[in-house]
């Protein structure tokens, strides 16, 4: 009696991780870059209930932005119809909300819309991972930060500590990143990335103890990793732990 699965089982069970892929775009990074700004806030200015529907519209937007840039990336909207829809609808409902109950959150529309735009020109361009291109990201998402501040209607004075030190952890990420990865081996990159590091530490040296802790280890690492191997997978490991360590520093 033959064993092998039915083939209407293996379709079945082989087309759920095919659609839950074409749903989730494979940038893990990207989650921390979401999560922390807005951790860090409202670690900061304490949890208000609209921080939770703002903190979907901020999931589902990114989501629904990185299909928008796929779609202007191949000129081909069709083929991710389905995922616009699908991320576009709560985007739109629980940002109304929020922008119900705050209106003055709309002063960061420009800023957004305008950092979105060089998305756009560098998705055209194909251009996706250049050093611009990159920090635009890292500026929208830092920018959460004030948003979240606002939202528990508190002045962006009251978190400024906590975006130097988000801006400052995800700049020097970014380079980090590339000296591990695509820019492997690349003296320039790394020259920058150690020179980055250091005046980070500089600046967190006035942020507080636990701050300049934080980015003297951010230095070491920034110095010593790229000199070994390591997989995209253990570069992964260490920014989670380095956002952990960034999260505590900025609560204390």
């Amino acid at each position: 009696m033959s064993t092998s699965v039915p083939s209407t089982v293996r379709s079945a069970t082989g087309t759920r991780p095919r659609r839950r892929r074409q749903f989730i775009p494979p940038q893990h990074g990207a989650w921390a870059m979401l999560l922390v700004p807005w951790l860090a806030a409202v670690l900061t200015v304490g949890l208000r209930w609209p921080h939770l529907p703002l903190l979907g519209a901020w999931l589902t937007g990114y989501l629904f932005s990185y299909y928008l840039l796929q779609a202007v990336k191949t000129r081909r909207p069709g083929r991710v119809r389905a995922q616009l829809w699908t991320y576009g609808a709560p985007t739109a409902l629980l940002g109304g909300l929020v922008l119900l109950l705050r209106p003055e959150l709309l002063w960061y529309a420009p800023a957004y819309a305008a950092l979105l735009a060089v998305n756009v020109v560098h998705a055209r361009r194909r251009t996706e991972r250049a050093l611009g291109n990159d920090l635009a990201s890292v500026a929208q998402s830092c920018l959460m930060v004030f948003v979240c501040a606002t939202v528990a209607g508190q002045p962006p004075g009251t978190v400024g500590t906590v975006f130097l030190a988000v801006a400052a952890y995800f700049i020097g990420t970014v380079l980090y990143v590339k000296t591990m990865i695509r820019e492997r081996g690349n003296s320039t990159y790394y020259r920058a990335s150690i020179g980055y590091h250091i005046i980070s530490a500089a600046l967190a040296a006035f942020l507080g103890l636990a701050l300049l802790g934080v980015f003297l280890l951010l230095l070491v690492r920034a110095a010593v990793l790229p000199r070994h191997r390591l997989t995209p997978k253990q570069v992964g490991v260490t920014e989670i732990l380095a956002s952990v360590l960034l999260l505590l520093a900025t609560t204390i």
